[in-house]
């Protein structure tokens, strides 16, 4: 039981991370309809540069500067490119957005080089803040949920509730209205994007302290991202928490999880009238821990077999 609880613990913080990443591809494809596929690499930036600034400046400081850096290279990255290929469609976009990924990778090797880097959790966020069943829970992943949190009400009410963001909704609909009304809606745009790369740069200074910092890790963390949003519904920020709430604990469960797959499935090849055959002994072996990295993608093939527009999305015709 003690173990059940603190696994499950453990699945919630790192799904909210998961939020904490998507919900900035959710907002850029909500608001822009831009599909990016450098938000990843952002989140690497945002890590790198979080590592730097904390190794100068402390770690408080890194979570103010590496969002504002990355947020405004992102806003670069609209300003004098996609804005000039937005006129041309979304595959334009996308293929812009995925040669910036891989400009950004290898600009982070050549700046802080191809070796992995630790960073340590700041001393204040140090240590267990309570015991579950005798188990220490981390200070620093509470912590970590708890700006996930904040965020998705920050989100929200920025979203819902002010005037900046009836500005941006109304600017997707009626850009013309909009700018009648004085408004400047590419500079709206621009605005948003900033900030969808400046929520991915955050995220990836929180994330650093419980990850190692490797060129590689924009590739590792990207596909589950884009797995997130599709099962979430493309759009949806609401989506994208349940969506990364789920996968986290499953995930989590499955890694933590000693039990075989011929422990699961030894009696479906008779249940399906195959007679007496068992599994083979190759896969009898496999845990699901060792299928634990394959969760995701299984969830993703199910939602998109069951209801191809994820929970909360909608369809083209009923937006």
């Amino acid at each position: 039981m003690q173990s059940l609880v603190i696994d499950a613990l453990n699945g919630v913080s790192y799904g909210l991370l998961l939020f904490m990443l998507s919900a900035g591809l959710t907002l850029i494809f909500s608001m822009l309809g831009v599909l990016n596929f450098a938000h990843a690499s952002f989140y690497m930036l945002g890590a790198y540069v979080g590592f730097s600034v904390a190794a100068r400046a402390g770690f408080w400081w890194a979570l103010v500067v590496a969002p504002l850096a990355v947020g405004l290279m992102g806003a670069a990255l609209e300003r004098w490119l996609l804005r000039r290929v937005r006129p041309h469609g979304h595959l334009a976009e996308l293929l812009l957005t995925f040669g910036a990924a891989y400009l950004i990778g290898e600009g982070v090797k050549l700046v802080w080089g191809l070796q992995a880097l630790s960073t340590v959790v700041p001393k204040a966020l140090e240590g267990p803040l309570f015991d579950v069943y005798g188990i220490a829970f981390s200070r620093y992943r509470v912590f970590m949920m708890a700006v996930a949190v904040a965020m998705l009400v920050a989100l929200h009410a920025v979203l819902r509730v002010s005037k900046a963001g009836l500005v941006v909704r109304a600017a997707l609909t009626h850009p013309d209205a909009v700018e009648a009304l004085g408004y400047d809606v590419p500079r709206v745009f621009t605005c948003v994007f900033a900030a969808g790369t400046a929520l991915a740069a955050l995220a990836g200074v929180i994330g650093a302290p419980l990850f190692v910092l490797e060129p590689a890790m924009a590739e590792s963390v990207g596909s589950i991202v884009f797995v997130v949003v599709v099962i979430g519904g493309l759009g949806s920020l609401g989506g994208a928490l349940v969506a990364s709430l789920v996968i986290g604990c499953v995930q989590t469960l499955a890694v933590a999880s000693d039990v075989s797959l011929g422990d699961l499935l030894g009696d479906l090849p008779g249940l399906l009238g195959d007679g007496d055959r068992t599994l083979p002994a190759a896969w009898s072996a496999l845990t699901v821990a060792q299928l634990a990295p394959l969760v995701p993608y299984l969830l993703l093939v199910a939602m998109l077999a069951v209801r191809s527009r994820g929970l909360f999305g909608q369809r083209e015709d009923d937006a």
